[in-house]
């Protein structure tokens, strides 16, 4: 494929077309008459060599190629318009932008409160949006960095992007207030025989490796998508929860809990910033990484014991 012979603005036909499934919609999307747009659709047809939209009644459906390209070609539209918005300078006093950035609840309350209010005092015209980690994030990870720009995620679930760190936590247990373990040192045989609270994805993978590797399989009694909701779950409860120690710290004073040490010695969780490779030389996204990293080192200065 010759990427030099390739009229780019066809990704914008592409897109319209295949979302609105209708030719004039599209046209009026973009800003192209309907003949113009009708041109583009036969230009893509024979790119293709598929129909993409197939007339069935008195509406378009999309064929089967049509259908494949319809997440592929809003992918590429957002790496294009993040590859072209980049900037050789950047004035953060001065600058209007939004970084979408994808994070956990648990990332957002321990880092992203605090770099929100960085970038409130120092660069009143950035926006930051948050939006939680999807369950596909370990399998196509490119993709998911592709359409924004930068991913809250520990070393050891994802690798082969760039990243910088940003602090490092450890994992501690939740009990109630009253459990009977709540005085004592949790043993292994605890965490085999109680019922547990867990966070139902997979990003804390090295932490439940570790357990599989103990022997451990923890008997799930309750599964949940946030880690802010596992104190409320495991108040009241004979229940235990695997938790990161910043969080819990922040959290504990909401339930009856008690934060208990791990009775083995629990892998580190060191937290980082993930971002596409497109990203890396621009100057906005430069200054994003260079003060994330500062507020990580904020945080990791602040002992968790």
């Amino acid at each position: 494929m010759n990427l030099a012979r390739l009229d780019l603005n066809l990704v914008v036909a592409l897109r319209a077309l295949l979302e609105e499934r209708n030719v004039t919609r599209a046209g009026q999307r973009v800003g192209l008459s309907q003949p113009a747009m009708s041109a583009a659709l036969a230009r893509l047809r024979r790119h293709f060599d598929d129909d993409l939209l197939a007339r069935v009644g008195g509406h378009y459906e999309l064929t089967a190629l049509g259908q494949v390209l319809l997440d592929r070609t809003a992918t590429a539209y957002d790496l294009l318009e993040r590859l072209f918005a980049s900037q050789a300078d950047f004035d953060p006093a001065a600058e209007t932008r939004e970084f979408k950035l994808v994070a956990s609840d648990y990332a957002v309350s321990v880092f992203g409160a605090e770099l929100a209010r960085v970038v409130h005092e120092e660069a009143p015209g950035i926006r930051l949006r948050f939006t939680q980690t999807p369950p596909t994030v370990v399998d196509d990870t490119a993709t998911l960095l592709s359409a924004v720009d930068g991913l809250f995620m520990p070393h050891g679930v994802i690798s082969d992007f760039p990243a910088t760190d940003l602090y490092d936590d450890r994992w501690v247990f939740l009990v109630a207030g009253d459990h009977p373990a709540a005085e004592g040192p949790l043993t292994l045989r605890d965490l085999a025989l109680l019922p547990w609270v867990t966070y139902q994805r997979t990003y804390d993978a090295p932490a439940v490796r570790q357990l599989g590797m103990l022997g451990i399989e923890p008997r799930v009694e309750v599964s949940v998508d946030s880690f802010q909701l596992l104190p409320l779950l495991v108040a009241g409860t004979r229940r235990i929860a695997l938790i990161q120690a910043r969080l819990a710290r922040l959290l504990a004073p909401l339930a009856d809990v008690r934060v208990l040490e791990p009775p083995y010695e629990a892998v580190p969780l060191q937290e980082a910033l993930w971002w596409h490779p497109v990203h890396t030389h621009d100057a906005g996204h430069r200054w994003l990484r260079e003060t994330a990293a500062r507020v990580g080192g904020r945080i990791s200065r602040r002992r968790t014991r």
